[in-house]
């Protein structure tokens, strides 16, 4: 099954995915509708957010991606209806939002990945999805 998944600098050696901070976990959102996704893609925009592309890749390779990275994959179904405030989150960003070009800074304060290597890794792994 394909999904759509937001990225930053799609196919450059700064290339990110969208995530979100719940509860301590990185979520890694995706989107079984395209337009869902952009509509996302456009309320990050409208919060002066760089605005990310939507990509469609398999489910099961994001999934794979975010287990090894230890990150929680959530997936947003087409006419979903958030039942709570943390998944009003899945189709409505939050209020504030770190800067994109921060991504690789966020990480090492979190000592998810400890040299420069692994995030190279992490990187690979991520461009060898699309």
């Amino acid at each position: 099954m394909l999904v759509h998944v937001l990225l930053y600098d799609a196919g450059t050696e700064n290339e990110g995915i969208h995530s979100l901070e719940l509860n301590g976990s990185t979520v890694i959102l995706m989107f079984q509708d395209r337009d869902d996704a952009e509509r996302y893609c456009g309320l990050l925009e409208a919060q002066d957010f760089p605005t990310p592309s939507v990509e469609e890749l398999s489910k099961v390779d994001i999934e794979a991606f975010c287990v090894e990275a230890g990150y929680e994959a959530r997936f947003v179904e087409k006419g979903f209806i958030p039942s709570n405030d943390e998944e009003r989150l899945l189709i409505s960003p939050p209020q504030s939002n770190l800067e994109v070009g921060g991504w690789q800074n966020q990480d090492n304060m979190n000592n998810k990945y400890s040299s420069n290597d692994q995030l190279e890794d992490i990187k690979k792994r991520l461009e060898n999805l699309l």
